[in-house]
């Protein structure tokens, strides 16, 4: 059995962060479901590129694709979707909502580019867009 602090726990996926608080986790997961990549075709769709996955004590901003991987199923994984989801880790703690871990922020702040394509709909235009999960954490294969 892997310990809490195994630096394998996550097998590279995701960036691992810190939550200030026990309220942070469900403030994380609903302000993700607001970010991401718009669609204007027939209505205002945003779907959601990041989830916050939990496991012994320790927390990932981790990119849908990433979770699809982890589930053994095919995808591809960008170095645009990374981008992508290293930037909204970095908005994550911008915004006071998380802390992401010393090394990782090193490697995030040296290889994210400075624009990153990615809509952030605030909580008050929520119930004007459809948003979309591409990912639903918990449920069966």
């Amino acid at each position: 059995m892997k310990e809490e602090n195994d630096p394998n726990l996550f097998s590279g996926y995701g960036v691992e962060i810190t939550l200030p608080d026990d309220q942070a986790f469900l403030k994380v997961k609903e302000t993700l479901q607001r970010i991401g990549i718009p669609s204007y075709k027939d209505e205002k769709t945003l779907y959601q590129s990041c989830h916050i996955l939990h496991k012994r004590s320790r927390y990932v901003i981790i990119h849908f694709l990433e979770l699809f991987r982890l589930d053994g199923r095919s995808s591809v994984f960008s170095k645009e979707d990374k981008a992508r989801r290293d930037a909204i880790a970095l908005m994550l703690e911008e915004w006071g909502l998380v802390k992401i871990l010393p090394k990782e922020k090193e490697r995030i702040e040296n290889e994210t580019p400075q624009h990153v394509r990615i809509k952030v709909i605030s909580f008050q235009e929520k119930p004007d867009w459809r948003l979309i999960q591409k990912y639903h954490i918990g449920s069966k294969k």
